[in-house]
């Protein structure tokens, strides 16, 4: 069924916001979510997957005791409620695969879309109008949910069409942390010492290699994990020069452990890929002065990294975890085929 055309769109979706009025809709509380009337400039989407973000995923787990009947109500309550996929305690949301259903008249000649064409959102789901119609499964190993339902993707919004030689889900496991590894590619130096929080996990491996491979034989990569089984994955992967285990919430435990593997040098770049609160010290303190500190995890608080840092007084450059950077889906597709090491350790996880 096609959706009517109801009038002229703002580029941002401001159109679509309900509340509070003026806003834009990624801090809007609620959004319109009507799928039946699209505006001239939107693309009306079937969604089948969505990957929810894994702080807000690592949330909704531990609100709802795992239970995966609890997930799916609570998932469809905060879609309900906000008219997309923003869980309120984190703020942040995730994204989404589907299938182009509609695209508006007012994008014909500027879109490259046409209806058929499987697409991942690049844009997060905390400002992406949202219906769920039902919930098929729930793959909370991975952070996946598989859905019958519709989204919109505003003419500012950006995507990747998914590519023809790997799985969906393997395509959106690592489309949906593809800001990491492409920054890590911009931030590291040859030579570099570059310390990785939560280097055994989705966005942690893909750094991991990124980073080794922009260090180069003068450089150092120091993968942190707080499991047994991350840092058995870690000395089995081999991507980083020193594995570590130790909890990334014990800021000091975390600076003795740097400290002495370096030599009282500390890192110059220090990358968080964590989805648990209460890691911004440990970052910081294992950043030497004037290096580097990228923040890729949504837990962050960027007021405690701020006043902490200035709390002990240390003077380090401090990055927002933007999930977009210029080709960073490419860049992020491309480690696949790249490596077949990183390939097969994602089609393993992810791609069933």
């Amino acid at each position: 069924m096609t959706a009517k055309i109801c009038g002229k769109g703002n580029p941002f979706g401001s159109h679509r916001v309900l509340e509070p009025k003026g806003s834009l809709p990624q801090p809007a509380m609620k959004v319109n979510n009507c799928m039946d009337r699209i505006w001239d400039n939107e693309t009306l989407v079937d969604v089948d997957t969505l990957n929810i973000d894994s702080a807000s995923f690592t949330q909704i787990k531990t609100e709802t005791g795992g239970d995966i009947e609890k997930i799916k109500q609570r998932i469809l309550q905060i879609v309900n409620e906000r008219g997309k996929m923003q869980n309120p305690v984190t703020g942040s949301g995730g994204m989404f695969i589907g299938t182009v259903a509609q695209v508006g008249p007012a994008l014909k000649g500027k879109s490259k879309l046409k209806p058929g064409d499987k697409i991942a959102s690049l844009v997060s789901l905390s400002l992406t109008p949202l219906k769920i119609e039902k919930i098929l499964q729930v793959r909370k190993d991975v952070d996946q949910v598989r859905i019958k339902g519709k989204a919109i993707l505003f003419e500012s919004g950006i995507y990747a069409k998914l590519p023809s030689d790997m799985p969906a889900s393997l395509a959106l496991a690592v489309l949906d942390v593809a800001g990491a590894p492409a920054q890590t590619a911009k931030l590291v130096r040859p030579g570099d010492t570059v310390v990785i929080i939560g280097a055994a996990g989705k966005s942690g491996v893909l750094c991991s290699y990124e980073a080794r491979k922009r260090a180069g034989v003068s450089g150092r990569v120091i993968g942190l994990t707080s499991s047994d089984n991350g840092y058995k994955a870690l000395k089995e992967y081999g991507f980083c020069h020193d594995n570590v285990k130790v909890s990334a919430t014990d800021a000091l435990a975390c600076y003795e452990a740097v400290h002495k593997l370096t030599g009282g040098k500390l890192a110059d770049l220090v990358i968080n890929c964590v989805n648990v609160p209460g890691t911004e010290m440990s970052s910081i303190m294992m950043c030497r002065d004037d290096g580097t500190v990228y923040f890729f995890t949504m837990a962050t608080s960027f007021t405690k990294a701020a006043l902490g840092a200035e709390g002990i007084g240390k003077d380090v450059n401090m990055i927002i975890g933007n999930g977009y950077t210029k080709d960073h889906a490419e860049i992020t597709i491309n480690l696949l085929r790249e490596s077949p090491q990183i390939r097969k350790i994602y089609q393993k996880k992810y791609a069933a």
